[in-house]
């Protein structure tokens, strides 16, 4: 999460920022990674937990991130979109700055903004630590009174 987060900050990486579909991809997987987490924690707190059970939560875990990936879709289109001419020309602009790119001293670099995109991906992280720990301290209690 916070190496994707890196890997999206021009003001430290420049021309080499990830580009959309390597967005999406990595978006994906640390999505399904998360779905799969809450399920084990489950799984280890309610042993009983059924199939159908974990095949509901990956269905509305992935039914929330198509819909989340929908919301941020339509967000952005409605931005103004820079022409497709500006788009080739910021291309070859970033390919020829990788060759002279370096990184800012760190303490040169701006504070990081926190945009939409960024505020939903840490809010599902802290979701997903507060819910483990919940579970966690569930099972601790359970075990603690002999069940």
């Amino acid at each position: 999460m916070f190496l994707l987060l890196l890997c999206n900050d021009k003001e430290v990486l420049g021309p080499w920022v990830n580009g959309r579909w390597l967005n999406l991809f990595t978006g994906a997987v640390i999505w399904v990674l998360v779905t799969m987490s809450i399920i084990l924690t489950a799984a280890t707190v309610f042993p009983d937990m059924t199939g159908a059970t974990i095949v509901s939560i990956l269905g509305g875990g992935t039914a929330l991130g198509v819909a989340g990936f929908a919301v941020f879709a339509v967000l952005r289109r409605r931005r103004a979109e820079p022409a497709m001419a500006e788009d080739l020309a910021d291309l070859d602009h970033a390919r020829s700055m990788r060759a002279v790119w370096r990184m800012p001293p760190l303490e040169a670099l701006p504070a990081p903004k926190l945009s939409l995109s960024k505020w939903v991906w840490m809010g599902v992280l802290r979701v997903y630590l507060v819910a483990a720990v919940v579970l966690v301290a569930v099972k601790v209690v359970q075990m603690a009174m002999g069940q």
